[in-house]
C-alpha cells in the first residue's frame, strides 16, 4: 500500500511541473508577441531590416509564384480569345450571309427599275411646264368629269394644254378664265388620248369612260394581245400631248380591248402642273 502512495504522489508532482513550465512558456511568449506588436506600431523603423530580409528570403518563392500565375493567367486569356474568336467568326460569317442577301435583294431592285425604266421608256422633256398650280375642284358624282384648276390666261394657260400630276396624265385644259380653268379629264367619255403599250409600242386609244376608268381600244382588232398590268403611256399622235406620259395600266380584258385604271387619279391629286401643246399646229384646230 505503502509504495502505491509513493508512485501516486510522484507522479501529480511530474505532472504539475509539467503543466506549471507550460502556462510559464505561454505567459512569456505572450508577453514577447505584445511587447514586439506594440513596438511594431510605435517604433516600426526599427523592424525594417527585418522586413527587408525576410522579404530577400522570400522573394524567390514569391517570383516562381508570381510567374505561375502569370502563365495562368495567360494561358486563360488564350483560351478564352479563342472561345471568343470562334464565336465572333459565326457571327461574322452570320452577318457575311445576311448582306450578301441584301446585296441580292438590292440587284434585284436595280434590275427590276432598269427594267421598268426601258419597259415606260419615259424621258425628261426639255421644255419647262407654263404654269404648276393647284387642284381646287372636281366632279366625282356627275357623268362629266371636269376639275377646276387654280391658274388660267393671266398664268400663260391657253385650251388644249395638257395637264399632268407626277403619276401621270390628268387631262387638258377645256375652258378658260383668268385665273382659273376648266380641265377635261382622261375618265370623261368626251374624252379620247392617244396611247402606246409601254412595253412594245402597241398602239390604241384611251377613252374616257366616266366612272374613274378609261377603255383601251386597239385599232388593229383582229387579236388581243394585251394582259392585265400593262401599261400604257401618252404617243405623241395627235399633237396635244408629250410622248411617254403614263396614262393607265390595264386591269380587265374586253374582245376589242380592256379597262385600265387611271394612274393620276384627281382626287388624290392636290398639284398639277401645265405644259405646253406638244405640235403647235395643233393648237389651230382647237374650235
Amino acid at each position: 500500500m505503502a509504495s502505491s502512495v509513493k508512485r501516486s504522489l510522484g507522479f501529480s508532482r511530474r505532472e504539475q511541473y509539467t503543466n506549471f513550465a507550460a502556462w510559464v512558456v505561454a505567459v512569456l511568449g505572450a508577453v514577447i508577441g505584445i511587447t514586439l506588436l506594440v513596438l511594431s506600431w510605435t517604433r516600426s523603423d526599427r523592424f525594417e531590416d527585418a522586413r527587408g530580409a525576410a522579404s530577400d528570403v522570400t522573394r524567390p518563392v514569391a517570383v516562381a509564384g508570381a510567374g505561375g500565375r502569370s502563365t495562368s493567367q495567360s494561358m486563360f486569356e488564350e483560351i478564352g480569345a479563342y472561345f471568343r474568336a470562334g464565336s465572333k467568326n459565326r457571327r461574322l460569317e452570320k452577318d457575311l450571309a445576311t448582306a450578301r442577301v441584301r446585296l441580292a435583294e438590292l440587284q434585284a431592285v436595280e434590275t427590276e427599275n432598269r427594267r421598268l425604266k426601258e419597259l415606260l421608256n419615259l424621258f425628261e422633256d426639255e421644255r419647262e411646264p407654263i404654269v404648276s398650280a393647284r387642284l381646287i375642284g372636281s366632279t366625282s358624282t356627275s357623268t362629266r368629269r371636269f376639275a377646276t384648276m387654280s391658274a388660267g390666261t393671266n398664268q400663260g394657260v391657253a385650251r388644249g394644254m395638257p395637264v399632268r400630276s407626277e403619276r401621270g396624265l390628268i387631262g387638258r385644259v377645256l375652258e378658260t378664265g383668268r385665273n382659273t380653268s376648266r380641265v377635261l379629264l382622261v375618265t370623261d367619255r368626251q374624252s379620247t388620248v392617244p396611247v402606246r403599250r409601254a412595253e412594245d409600242g402597241l398602239t390604241a386609244f384611251a377613252e374616257g369612260e366616266s366612272d374613274g376608268t378609261v377603255r383601251i381600244r386597239l385599232v388593229d382588232l383582229t387579236i388581243n394581245p394585251l394582259k392585265p398590268g400593262d401599261i400604257f403611256v401618252t404617243s405623241g399622235s395627235g399633237g396635244f400631248y408629250l410622248p411617254n406620259i403614263p396614262v393607265a395600266v390595264v386591269t380587265e380584258l374586253l374582245s376589242d380591248g380592256a379597262v385600265a385604271q387611271v394612274l393620276s387619279n384627281p382626287a388624290a391629286t392636290e398639284f398639277v402642273t401645265v405644259d405646253p401643246v406638244f405640235d403647235p399646229d395643233a393648237a389651230s384646230e382647237i374650235e
